[in-house]
């Protein structure tokens, strides 16, 4: 069952690594059937040469395999958490990509400095708290869905397809598993483009919010214009 699901989220892992934001075996994609309530994950430790549908592990949203011989990735209780609370999303990305991860890192969100990120995000990319010692002993990949879900309770989800974890590294999630990996390659196009904005001038401001409604909401939201108009539905 669900091949159709297993073989989006294989082909969305492998992507992940062409782009060159994982090596040998980091990161993981997710994809949810929303109906059935299964998720489809990378499996933990296998690396990206030998990814294939047949590999990718169904769990429902409490953790337990329904489909799958492998283990699914560590990070899956961070992946359901997300679900859990931001129903929107279809897929979720976690890399630790060079650029967005030395964000993280330092503990800093990334500026909206220009419009190439304003295409994609609605204001600074958001970093999370630190976890404490304890949220790090017990329960640690299930503390840090937690502590991304807090860090959303004033940002949406879906204007903000994006977080750094402080300390370890980015995630980023969209409509479907493809969405959240091209949100991946974009935040890390963006986190390079910040360091090296700082670089040249490190008393850069942020883009005006005047610049950052107008490049956003063109491609988002019911006033978009971007793109080419699915008049499909008109010509049957």
């Amino acid at each position: 069952m669900y091949e159709d699901l297993r073989k989006a989220v294989c082909e969305a892992n492998i992507e992940l690594h062409k782009q060159d934001l994982v090596i040998y075996s980091w990161g993981n994609v997710s994809g949810i059937d929303r109906k059935a309530g299964v998720v489809a994950i990378k499996p933990s430790g296998v690396p990206y040469d030998e990814m294939t549908p047949e590999k990718i592990v169904l769990v429902d949203l409490e953790g337990k395999v329904v489909e799958g011989g492998l283990k699914p990735s560590s990070d899956t209780a961070t992946h359901l958490e997300l679900y859990k609370n931001f129903y929107a999303i279809g897929g979720i990305c976690h890399a630790h990509s060079m650029s967005a991860t030395i964000w993280a890192q330092a503990g800093r969100e990334i500026p909206c400095f220009g419009t190439t990120h304003a295409d994609y995000f609605y204001g600074p990319v958001p970093v999370t708290e630190p976890l404490t010692e304890d949220e790090i002993k017990e329960e640690y990949e299930l503390n840090t869905g937690r502590i991304i879900v807090r860090r959303f309770a004033e940002l949406n989800p879906m204007r903000m397809p994006a977080v750094l974890v402080a300390g370890h590294g980015p995630f980023t999630w969209g409509s479907s598993d493809k969405a959240a990996v091209e949100t991946m390659v974009v935040l890390e196009e963006i986190a390079t483009m910040a360091i090296d904005t700082l670089m040249i001038n490190p008393n850069q401001p942020q883009i005006s919010q005047a610049l950052l409604d107008k490049h956003y909401f063109r491609k988002h939201g019911e006033t978009a214009y971007y793109g080419q108009k699915d008049d499909s539905k008109e010509k049957m």
